[in-house]
């Protein structure tokens, strides 16, 4: 019996059954579709949220880092629950699935909260610069676009908003499995 070896970076053309396979299994991806069905509803969610405590409704919220609840949370919580329940919660899967998804929550209340502060910090730092130029008759001829421009401060997330967004994404994957 003849071995020929497998060479895997020898290019080969897919035919139709294998691009029908290909795009059956991506619709058939649970995991994929409750992490990105998650995501899009705690993105949602934080419009009517904003507009709850400011009265104005602010669309752009749905495509915005930071806020309650957190869609990252959301995401790796919805992704590891259905890992679980499609593969077990034994499953080497899972496992890194859920590590994966501890360290995002970990990052979003932490380094990217952080972050965030140091924004506000650089930013009352820029408000003060920009008032001392617009004071200055000596800087007061410099276009506009010289001024420094403020950070985003909104870039993590409060202990309670991971929270809630990880609750969110357990709830998601299991109202979602049913379908598949």
């Amino acid at each position: 019996m003849i071995h020929t070896p497998i060479c895997y970076n020898k290019p080969r053309s897919v035919h139709r059954k294998e691009w029908n396979s290909v795009a059956n299994d991506f619709l058939d991806n649970f995991p994929l579709w409750a992490a990105l069905l998650a995501i899009g509803i705690a993105q949602f969610i934080k419009i009517p949220l904003h507009f709850l405590t400011t009265k104005t409704w602010m669309w752009s919220l749905m495509f915005s880092t930071g806020g309650m609840p957190s869609s990252h949370s959301s995401a790796v919580t919805a992704l590891s629950t259905a890992v679980g329940l499609r593969e077990g919660f034994g499953s080497n899967m899972f496992a890194i699935s859920a590590i994966l998804g501890v360290i995002v929550m970990f990052d979003a209340a932490g380094v990217r909260r952080h972050a965030g502060m140091q924004a506000a910090v650089l930013n009352k730092l820029v408000d003060e610069f920009n008032h001392l130029l617009e004071n200055m008759k000596v800087f007061r001829a410099r276009p506009a676009q010289e001024k420094a421009k403020k950070l985003k401060e909104l870039l993590g997330h409060q202990p309670i908003e991971v929270l809630i967004g990880g609750t969110l994404g357990v709830v998601v994957a299991l109202l979602v499995h049913p379908l598949f």
